[in-house]
């Protein structure tokens, strides 16, 4: 008897051969516009400035700290290099990536093609998740410019760590994925690529001030601030791996795309395609905050992120309810180095953690040194309750210990030697305001022609072969 299978190798064939021809017109078509090649030749000097700033700076401090090995420890390749590196790559995914990922889509629906497009032989979902595949090989390929800056800085003798470094690249390119995403979202619910660049230009500049709200603002706008793509960006420049936040941007990303399909139609009024597209982004925004969870790993190479392994098998034990209440202002310098210190680690490590800032009646420091107990921060673990001022791990660590009732002996740890390193970047300089441009023209040059329609798809919107 035979057995049959749910789809047949000759429907398979039929389904992959046109995806995979319109993945390479779109590809095409994204490299024959000038879009593509304006953030190539923008991104250029603007990275490789972002490089050279970053490798002379380092070099100044690592010329005292090759001296002194306490200070030595401090020079991180992935604060001192990767971070100012990529940091110019990331104002380029934010305000010229878009008009790339506009043009996939936005060009059909103003010159009409789209209505030609629904009667290929692809369901309008995988049509937009060819054109989402070529806009991320677009940007995978403008790596060439900041990965041309590793390979300087690795030419000149300096150290990478593949985790860290690993991890760096995976958060841009989840944020690019979300950049993506809206863009796809605007572009399908604007009636021109003008007004979707503004719709999305608005989105990302529009997380940045969230972010700026979120940092100084009451609890309600602080949990609103976790689900910006830049808030996520900063866990990953820390040398974290947050799951929650890569799951929320990821989601993002081929949600909003998703989206496209349900507002997309030429059929739908512009109400319909509005009331679609509000419920969507309302569900969108639940899983968002479902997949926001505190859970992450700690990838940097120094270990920042992390206490001593003893300290996190115990402090992972601690599951009857740990508060924490702060008589600090969130704005206080203090407050801001408990949070780096101690308060994000501690997030990370102890299950059902409850963080409490308590009304202080004032919001400057002036005003808050009247108050006798501002500054105090209180422990409360189960029926037992501690008191302290300090921010330091040495001092609280032992003190939440304590309210467990357990003793701890630290693991002995090879300290963190850091990789001072004095480079020469005149090379990189040629590299980036020179050679680089002339190269990006001339590919321009070559690439930058119309595509034409595979045949595949060409004889069933009736073009000549």
């Amino acid at each position: 008897m035979r057995r049959c299978s749910l789809v047949s190798p000759h429907e398979s064939v039929a389904v992959v051969r046109p995806l995979a021809a319109l993945f390479r017109h779109e590809l095409r078509r994204l490299l024959a516009g000038r879009a593509f090649w304006a953030l190539l030749l923008i991104l250029a000097p603007l990275a490789g400035y972002g490089y050279v700033e970053a490798a002379r700076l380092f070099g100044e401090a690592s010329r005292t700290a090759l001296q002194f090995p306490e200070m030595a420890r401090a020079m991180t390749p992935l604060d001192g290099i990767l971070v100012p590196t990529l940091g110019a790559f990331y104002l380029g995914t934010t305000l010229l990536f878009p008009f790339v990922a506009i043009r996939a889509l936005g060009q059909d629906r103003e010159s009409g093609a789209l209505k030609l497009a629904l009667q290929w032989p692809l369901p309008l979902a995988l049509q937009v998740a060819a054109k989402l595949a070529a806009v991320g090989t677009a940007w995978f390929m403008s790596l060439v410019v900041p990965l041309s800056a590793l390979a300087f800085w690795r030419l000149s003798g300096g150290h990478l760590a593949f985790a860290e470094t690993a991890n760096l690249f995976l958060g841009h390119a989840l944020y690019a994925l979300a950049v993506a995403g809206i863009a796809f979202f605007a572009a399908a619910l604007a009636e021109s690529a003008a007004t979707a660049a503004i719709v999305t230009l608005a989105f990302t500049l529009g997380f940045w001030v969230l972010d700026f709200a979120a940092a100084t603002g009451p609890e309600w706008l602080k949990a609103l601030g976790d689900l910006s793509p830049t808030q996520a960006l900063k866990s990953f420049e820390r040398g974290l791996f947050p799951v929650g936040q890569a799951a929320a941007l990821a989601v993002m990303g081929l949600g909003l795309a998703a989206l496209c399909t349900l507002i997309l139609p030429p059929g739908l009024s512009a109400r319909a395609r509005w009331m679609r597209g509000s419920a969507g982004v309302g569900a969108l925004l639940t899983l968002l905050a479902a997949a926001l969870t505190p859970q992450s790993v700690d990838l940097a190479e120094d270990r920042r992120n992390s206490f001593n392994p003893a300290d996190e098998a115990e402090l992972a034990r601690m599951d009857r309810g740990l508060t924490i209440t702060l008589h600090l202002a969130p704005e206080d310098s203090r407050a801001r180095e408990y949070a780096s210190n101690l308060l994000g680690k501690l997030k990370r490590l102890v299950p059902g953690l409850t963080v409490r800032w308590a009304e202080t009646g004032k919001t400057g420091i002036f005003g808050a040194a009247q108050d006798d107990r501002y500054g105090l921060i209180v422990y409360q673990y189960g029926e037992q309750r501690a008191e302290s001022r300090s921010n330091s791990p040495r001092e609280i660590l032992p003190l939440l210990h304590e309210l467990a009732g357990v003793q701890v002996t630290p693991v002995a740890l090879e300290p963190y030697p850091g990789h001072p390193l004095v480079a020469d970047a005149r090379m990189a300089e040629i590299w980036f305001y020179a050679l680089l441009p002339i190269l990006i023209l001339l590919a321009a040059g070559l690439l930058a022609r119309p595509g034409r329609l595979p045949s595949h798809l060409r004889a069933i919107q009736g073009a000549p072969p």
